[in-house]
């Protein structure tokens, strides 16, 4: 009888063991993908929060450049339009993880933050040069400005 029941409890053990691996794996998973929610979502934020620099820093310019009929025109429309697309694109990103992120695979959410930070990574450069053509503009209209000496 003793063998049986050491045999019984071992076996209880393996079991409980077995149980508790089973809910740390699925724990983790969990984590992983309120991890990868998290992430998406700030990504979402940040690229969002890029893309309306942008187009105040556009639109400052564009006020600038229309004050002085020397300046080359930008296409401010072009530059807006595209802007609008990403905010659009965007949205649609922020519908899908809302109506979709509920039953999408760690791989698709994985994805679909991937895709976001390329999308932030190609805004930087373009942030970078916005920002730079913005000092030069401001350094134009400055020496614009400045009273010429009388000689």
């Amino acid at each position: 009888m003793q063998p049986f029941l050491t045999l019984g409890i071992v076996a209880l053990l393996a079991f409980a063991l077995a149980v508790a691996c089973a809910a740390l794996l699925r724990r983790r998973r969990l984590d992983r993908r309120a991890d990868s929610l998290r992430r998406l979502l700030q990504l979402a934020d940040q690229v969002e929060a890029d893309l309306k620099t942008c187009r105040s820093g556009l639109q400052q310019a564009h006020a600038v450049i229309s004050l002085n009929p020397d300046l080359p025109a930008a296409s401010e429309q072009e530059a807006q339009q595209a802007i609008d697309a990403g905010l659009r694109s965007l949205l649609q990103q922020r519908i899908w993880v809302r109506d979709r992120s509920a039953r999408a695979s760690q791989q698709e959410l994985d994805e679909a933050a991937s895709t976001l930070r390329t999308i932030r990574d190609r805004l930087e450069p373009l942030m970078h040069a916005l920002e730079r053509a913005h000092h030069e503009l401001d350094a134009a209209m400055r020496e614009h400005i400045r009273p010429e000496p009388h000689a």
